[in-house]
């Protein structure tokens, strides 16, 4: 699961939280833990910004004094690995798909975010692009 930098800032009567790394995900509210606790739906529906233009999310830069660490659901991180490893490699979702030897509706599901994918699945992807879904405690 990645955790990215956000900052904490008053703002007004209420506060704003920002997320230095992807700067569409931008929310807020008037009390302080109501703000970081929306910042991980904000941080999750900005990805969809770079799933829908077919940009490479930017990785989670480190976490400098005064920033809190959201995390992003591991679903969503793990679909954030495969897209940018499409991108890297220059694979469309029809070329996947003849990789992995299903419909190119199949891969369109995988890089939605909105549609529930097992991890199992994101790993045959990832594999049938020579790469290997590692997964770890910390």
């Amino acid at each position: 699961m990645f955790s990215y930098p956000a900052r904490v800032t008053r703002d007004g009567d209420g506060y704003l939280v920002t997320f230095p790394d992807i700067p569409e995900a931008v929310t807020g509210a008037k009390d302080k833990a109501e703000a970081i606790e929306l910042a991980a739906d904000a941080l999750t529906t900005a990805m969809d910004f770079y799933f829908e233009d077919r940009r490479p999310v930017p990785m989670p830069s480190p976490l400098k004094k005064g920033q809190i660490a959201v995390d992003l659901p591991v679903s969503v991180s793990a679909k954030v690995l495969l897209l940018n490893e499409m991108i890297a490699q220059g694979k469309r979702p029809a070329e996947l798909a003849r990789l992995m030897h299903t419909r190119p509706q199949e891969v369109t599901r995988l890089v939605d975010l909105h549609h529930a994918t097992k991890i199992d699945t994101i790993a045959a992807a990832l594999h049938a692009m020579g790469k290997r879904l590692d997964i770890r405690i910390a």
